[in-house]
């Protein structure tokens, strides 16, 4: 009976281990289709610092991990029911202790630039974007606007 909790237990934790992936918008070096370009001037600047919590995303692979090892060490424990018992402790001790110790989460400061655009069409955009240090931002600079699939980017018109 209690074989057959522990066996619930790991798929409930691999269950939870198996990390989320998501798409990042825009990868570097790859070509992506332009939808429209507008071109504009700069009418206000403004650099942000943000920090943003990075999670740990091998979390549930180390309190697996943690409960595998548990595991092992509290199956040598005791015999017959009591060996079961300890098997299990052993895993949800191995677990809490990987969880609580095995994050590795930390905090990542961005640095972006936010920009209020008035565009040759008549029409004003705020764009907020990640600041890169080869091109800053001036009032009354000439920009392009280019809209890609589900974002927009902002440089100078050349």
């Amino acid at each position: 009976m209690l074989k057959h909790h522990l066996i619930v237990f790991t798929v409930i934790c691999l269950f939870f281990a198996i990390p989320s992936s998501f798409a990042a918008p825009y990868d570097r070096n790859q070509a992506v289709p332009v939808e429209k370009v507008e071109f504009g001037q700069v009418i206000s600047v403004r650099n942000i610092t943000e920090k943003q919590l990075v999670e740990d995303r091998n979390t549930g692979w180390k309190t697996f991990g943690g409960a595998l090892i548990g595991g092992v060490i509290g199956h040598q424990f005791g015999g017959g029911s009591g060996q079961d018992v300890a098997t299990v402790l052993g895993a949800l001790l191995g677990a809490g202790v990987a969880n609580r110790y095995g994050d590795s989460s930390y905090y990542q400061e961005l640095r972006l630039v936010e920009m209020m655009i008035a565009l040759d069409t008549g029409e004003q955009v705020m764009v907020l974007q990640d600041l890169d240090p080869g091109m800053i931002f001036n009032v009354n600079d000439e920009v392009r606007v280019v809209y890609l699939r589900g974002y927009v980017r902002v440089d100078r018109q050349m």
